[in-house]
């Protein structure tokens, strides 16, 4: 039952990076590396020998070789000592992987240790965020209007980040974090998500259930992984996709797919949501048969591709890339909902990155997540205080990164199926394929 509804939520939208190189890294005391011929579990010796930034020891396994495959993370890596932990975190791409969460901690507990004043909201703020996506989207247009052929995919870059921005301002209406006013909060989501073609009713619904369940087993709806036994019952096809768009870069697309298959299925709401949710798909259908249509009779099928789906591509770009690196990470582990706590899974199953500041600006802080999983009700503008607040009282037990390759490598070659002692296996864990060992080889592993 966990594997087939891990699969259903895996289809919807799916989920660090390898370690230094792919040859034998040192391991922690008790940990897992693999053999280049098996991509099955070999547990290591022990050693005295703590893994250290400066003369680490490398362990032993007797499957080693010259080059192997990225050494899987021990579940148990918040037990460690901290010296091993801020190691582990260099070797995957982390600036701090936090230590155990102590279980008598409740998310109750954590929401009251911060400041009362993060949870204002502020219609100035509020509003200057709707002025400044409003200008940036124009002038978006604008540069792809002006751009020749050689920089219209800076203007794309561009063009997509400022639409985050549309999507952003939504997702704090969706949390009741805009205004005060919920019809207020109602309109103003549903026009911010309409050129994206995302219906604001439908997406909220959905969104809230993963705030409830996050990284809990069959519920969370947002990079489960798959199951194990559900792969063996997938047909080639079905294997071959899963396999291509989410065990590789094209991962940072796959918000598509959730879009797609989570929001437009009446199926999915109950009778007394689906009124409110059939405005929500009117609105996104007018956009589509109106809105569209028009750019296409001003500037042709060409420039309904120039002006409406690269930008849109460009903003599921973020879309997957924000939420796949907050939620998808080796030592971050989905549970069952007998074992699963809610204060382990915002706080210490939420990860902090960093972008670059224009990336933060336009799309107005989305990438500050863990407040926002301690409490959704905090606006946008006030997530920084709310993460220096979380950092004073709670920051060892936080992970925290700036964006690099060495952790988008890991997540795409390494982290696809669940595995309850590793948390994450590789769909290549048994033999290495071809199509990842290329990856693995050939992806940047800077940070």
């Amino acid at each position: 039952m966990v594997a087939a509804a891990a699969s259903r939520v895996e289809a919807s939208c799916p989920g660090c990076s390898s370690v230094v190189n792919r040859t034998l890294q040192p391991r922690l005391p008790g940990s897992i590396c693999r053999s280049v011929v098996s991509r099955k579990p070999i547990i290591a010796q022990q050693t005295s020998h703590p893994l250290r930034r400066q003369g680490r020891q490398a362990l032993s396994c007797s499957a080693a070789a010259v080059s192997m495959p990225a050494p899987s993370v021990p579940a148990d890596v918040g037990s460690l000592p901290e010296v091993d932990r801020a190691a582990l975190a260099e070797e995957l791409g982390y600036r701090s992987i936090g230590a155990d969460l102590p279980s008598n901690v409740t998310l109750t507990g954590v929401i009251s240790s911060l400041p009362k004043s993060v949870f204002a909201i502020n219609p100035l703020r509020a509003w200057g965020a709707v002025a400044t996506t409003v200008i940036s989207v124009a002038l978006s247009i604008y540069l792809i209007s002006i751009s020749p052929p050689y920089l219209l995919p800076l203007a794309w870059a561009f063009a997509g980040t400022a639409w985050t921005g549309m999507f952003v301002i939504g997702h704090d209406c969706g949390h009741r974090s805009f205004s005060k006013n919920k019809l207020v909060e109602d309109i103003v989501g549903t026009l911010m998500f309409m050129p994206l073609i995302y219906p604001f009713e439908p997406w909220r619904i959905k969104h809230n259930h993963h705030h409830a369940h996050t990284n809990k087993l069959v519920e969370d709806t947002a990079w489960h992984p798959a199951g194990k036994a559900e792969l063996e019952k997938w047909g080639v096809v079905q294997r071959t996709l899963f396999k291509i768009f989410l065990g590789s870069p094209l991962k940072l697309w796959a918000s598509v797919g959730h879009w797609a298959l989570w929001h437009f299925d009446l199926s999915l709401y109950t009778d007394k949501q689906k009124p409110r949710v059939l405005v929500s798909l009117a609105a996104v259908a007018a956009f589509a048969l109106v809105g569209i249509p028009l750019i296409g009779h001003v500037s042709g099928i060409a420039g309904i591709v120039k002006f409406w789906l690269m930008p849109w591509l460009g903003y599921h770009f973020w879309m997957s890339t924000f939420t796949v690196v907050h939620h998808t990470a080796p030592h971050i582990p989905f549970k069952p909902a007998g074992e699963w706590n809610a204060a382990k899974a915002q706080l210490s199953g939420t990860v902090h990155c960093d972008y670059p500041r224009w990336v933060e600006f336009l799309c107005h802080d989305i990438n500050v997540h863990v407040p926002h999983h301690v409490n959704s009700k905090i606006p946008w503008y006030n997530l920084r205080a709310a993460t220096d607040s979380l950092r004073q009282n709670w920051g060892q037990y936080m992970t925290e990164a700036t964006w690099n390759w060495r952790m988008m490598k890991y997540i795409f070659t390494e982290l696809h199926v669940y595995d309850e002692q590793q948390n994450y296996v590789a769909f290549d864990w048994e033999k290495e394929e071809p199509f990842y060992a290329i990856q693995r080889k050939v992806l940047p592993n800077t940070m």
